[in-house]
Formats: C-alpha cells, sequence, structure tokens
C-alpha cells in the first residue's frame, strides 16, 4: 500500500489528529491538504498534549517527512510559532516542508475576516483569516510561498492588493490603512527561516508514492463543511473531502489506496449552521463537559448532538470510503440510553438525504432508533468482543447501515487506547 487518505465525516472535531499520529509511525510521509489554522488536531502522549492548527498531526514522527500541500492556506507566524513550541519541547523540525505553491494568509485577510464576523451575517468562522485568503486564490491575486523566493514579486503583489484593501478599510469600514513597509519588514523576516523548508510538494509527494513508500494524507474539518457538499453558507472555504486530496496535493485519483473516515460516536458542530441532531440541557452539557467538547483553536464550546447516519450515509457515497474509525466511544458510558438518527421527517415525509435548501434542512425532525446504554469503563479494553454488548452493538450497527467496515474503535485519548478490528495499513 502507498497511501491512505484520513478524512472526518460530520462537522470537524471527529478525532482525525489521533488516527494520523497512529499510522504515522509507519509512514514515510505526512500531507495537510486543504485547510488553514483554523484546524485544531489533538495528541495526547501520556502526560504530554500537543494541539496542532497548521502542522501535519504525524510530525511527532521524525522519520515521516511532513509536507503542507499547496491547498493549504499558511499563517506564517503560526507555523512558526508551532515549530518554536515543538523545539522547545525536545522536538524535531527538521522534517517539516511547505508548498511553493501554497497560498498565504496576509494581515489584510485576518481583519477582513473578523470584519466580517462582526456583522449580523457572521457564519461562526475563527477569524483567522481562511476565508478571505481562498477568495483571493480564486480571485486570482494571491500571494504564495514562491513569491517570497522572487522577493521581488512578493513586494510587487503585495503592493496592488493593498491599494484595494486600504481604500476598501478606509473608505468602507473608516479603518487605518495598513503599512506596507511594516508587512515587507515582517515577511522579509519570515522569509530568511522559512525558505530552507520550501519545495515543489506535488514533485515530492508523486516521487514518494511512486517508489512505494507510504505516505498519509490528513483532512481537516469535515465533510458536512465542504465548501460544495457542506450546509453551505456555514461552511469552510475549502474542500475537506475526498476531491480536496487530489488538488490540494497534485495527485492522480489512481493514487489513493484508501479513504478512512473518522466518525465521532456522537455528533458535535462549532459555530453556526443547522444541526439536525442537536441536543438540548441537560445532555448536551453531559457530552460537552464528559467529552472536553471544546474547540481547540477558538475553545468555543461545541454543540451537541446524537449520531447522524443521514449525515454519515453522504459521507460514504461521495467519499468512497473504505474504513471507518469511531472515536470517543467511551464518553457515551453511563447513559442508560442512546439514540441515533436514522432519517428526517420533513414535510411530513420521511427522507434519507440532506436537502440543499437550508430552510428545509431546518425544519427536519430527526426520526431515531434508541439503543440501551452500557455502564462498565470501557477504557482500557483492547478486543472487541470485550465490550459491553450494548458498546459491540451500537457499533455493529453504524458498520451495518454504511456498509463500510469499522476497523478501528478508539476508547480513549491516548494513542494506544484504541481497538484494532482490522489493520488499516
Amino acid at each position: 500500500m502507498a497511501s491512505v487518505v484520513i478524512l472526518g465525516t460530520q462537522y470537524g472535531d471527529e478525532g482525525k489528529g489521533k488516527l494520523v499520529d497512529v499510522l504515522a509511525g509507519k509512514a514515510d510521509m505526512v500531507v495537510r491538504f486543504q485547510g488553514g489554522n483554523n484546524a485544531g488536531h489533538t495528541i495526547i502522549l501520556g502526560e504530554e498534549k500537543f494541539v496542532f492548527n497548521l502542522l501535519p498531526s504525524g510530525v511527532l514522527y521524525e522519520k515521516a517527512k511532513c509536507i503542507i500541500g499547496n491547498g493549504v492556506v499558511v499563517d506564517l507566524s503560526v507555523l512558526l510559532k508551532e515549530m518554536e513550541i515543538l523545539k522547545s519541547r525536545g522536538r524535531s523540525v527538521n522534517h517539516i516542508y511547505i508548498s511553493d505553491k501554497a497560498h498565504l494568509i496576509m494581515p489584510y485577510h485576518i481583519m477582513l475576516d473578523k470584519i466580517k464576523e462582526s456583522t449580523t451575517h457572521k457564519i461562526g468562522t475563527t477569524q483567522r483569516g481562511i476565508g478571505p485568503t481562498y477568495a483571493d486564490k480564486i480571485n486570482r491575486v494571491g500571494i504564495r510561498v514562491a513569491d517570497l523566493v522572487d522577493f521581488d514579486m512578493f513586494k510587487e503583489k503585495l503592493h496592488i492588493n493593498l491599494e484595494e484593501k486600504n481604500l476598501l478599510f478606509a473608505k468602507v469600514y473608516g479603518m487605518e490603512p495598513l503599512s506596507e513597509e511594516a508587512i515587507i519588514k515582517e515577511f522579509a523576516e519570515f522569509r530568511e527561516r522559512i525558505l530552507p523548508m520550501v519545495v515543489d510538494s506535488a514533485e515530492e509527494i508523486n516521487e514518494y508514492l511512486s517508489n512505494d513508500r507510504l505516505v498519509v494524507f490528513e483532512g481537516a474539518q469535515g465533510s458536512q463543511l465542504d465548501i460544495d457538499f457542506g450546509t453551505y453558507p456555514f461552511v469552510t472555504s475549502s474542500s475537506p473531502s475526498v476531491g480536496g486530496v487530489l488538488i490540494g496535493s497534485g495527485i492522480s485519483h489512481k493514487k489513493i489506496d484508501k479513504v478512512v473516515g473518522i466518525v465521532k460516536a456522537y455528533t458535535t458542530r462549532v459555530g453556526e449552521g443547522v444541526f439536525v441532531t442537536e441536543l438540548d440541557e441537560p445532555m448536551g452539557s453531559f457530552l460537552r463537559d464528559k467529552g472536553g467538547e471544546y474547540g481547540a483553536v477558538t475553545k468555543r464550546p461545541r454543540r451537541c448532538g446524537w449520531l447522524d447516519m443521514v449525515v454519515l450515509k453522504s459521507a460514504v457515497e461521495k467519499n468512497g470510503l473504505s474504513d471507518i474509525v469511531i472515536t470517543k466511544l467511551d464518553i457515551l458510558t453511563g447513559l442508560e440510553e442512546i439514540k441515533v438518527c436514522v432519517g428526517y421527517e420533513i414535510d411530513g415525509k420521511e427522507v434519507q438525504t440532506i436537502p440543499t435548501n437550508l430552510r428545509k434542512l431546518a425544519s427536519a425532525k430527526p426520526i431515531y432508533r434508541t439503543f440501551k446504554g452500557w455502564q462498565e469503563d470501557i477504557s482500557e479494553v483492547i478486543e472487541f468482543d470485550k465490550l459491553p454488548l450494548e458498546a459491540q452493538k451500537y457499533v455493529l450497527f453504524v458498520e451495518d447501515v454504511l456498509q463500510t467496515s469499522v476497523s478501528m474503535v478508539s476508547v480513549g485519548p491516548e494513542r494506544t487506547q484504541n481497538i484494532i478490528r482490522k489493520h488499516i495499513i
């Protein structure tokens, strides 16, 4: 096997980082292919906790070459800060590389994001400048890492952008214009530290794949936040689906061997947007507090709800999942009963698909199937048949409905707290 893709199947925060960390021990390369520092991937190693916003989650394995791909938008201040934190904790950063085609998050992008989120039309972004950077990319006025190599090109593009952005800030928002000189000085300092890391990522990745070296592709966010297929406009600005792997890393679909979908045992969502299975209090608080459901990036409390099979079937269909990993099954321990949404009732009819019209989706009533809960602590279980029978039934129900193998079940935050039913690699 040469490649494995790790994707979120819900609204992000499914636990992708943990699986990437587990697989990276065998990987030769780990690639982030979309998103930016709006992601938050958490790795627990004993008493140590690592939270990565931009770096690939496999970075703790020094033998795995870590690539920030062309589909990622990069805040260089965040990247360098994360690297400094790793170094201060005795970890190497010499295996980290960045695509020359990746777009840079500029100070004006962050300002524009914050302005947008201060209005009544906010969508609940992290205000990190992700959306405005992708917008400039599509508008063909973005600044790429390659422009740091040719610094005269960087200055030229910055000047053109600031002419427009500063006019907007001054005339529309009554704000002080940004200093071109200050930005040039800041990025000149970034440039000196970044240049040794810059590579043609597509060439590097394809070379590894051609030599049958194991590459793990790490997605951020989840399928229901996809810019095309998510609950638009309450989505991210990139494609966390399998299609994003191709355009965000420069590989052919023929080079993807497995696509693994991460499924949290319940559902969470951060920010605005329709959430059909969202729970009221006190059950919502129970899951939030027991599961530590607070944003790794923003620290915002996550909205919590029951598992939604309509959402998961959409993820399986659109991503061609070969395997599923269920995370946080241990959080459901102690509940007398557990509900799973098996369909929506809209206008008096049962539907099994997600309507594009958000008003229709907002009117949807979840159709639940109820499962008996379990009381036993499962955090130390390593064999599936040692789980309580009720927990086994819950997992097997997911597998049966989705017609996709549940290859691993996570029963705790540690790297080793997993039940392996079938080896992914």
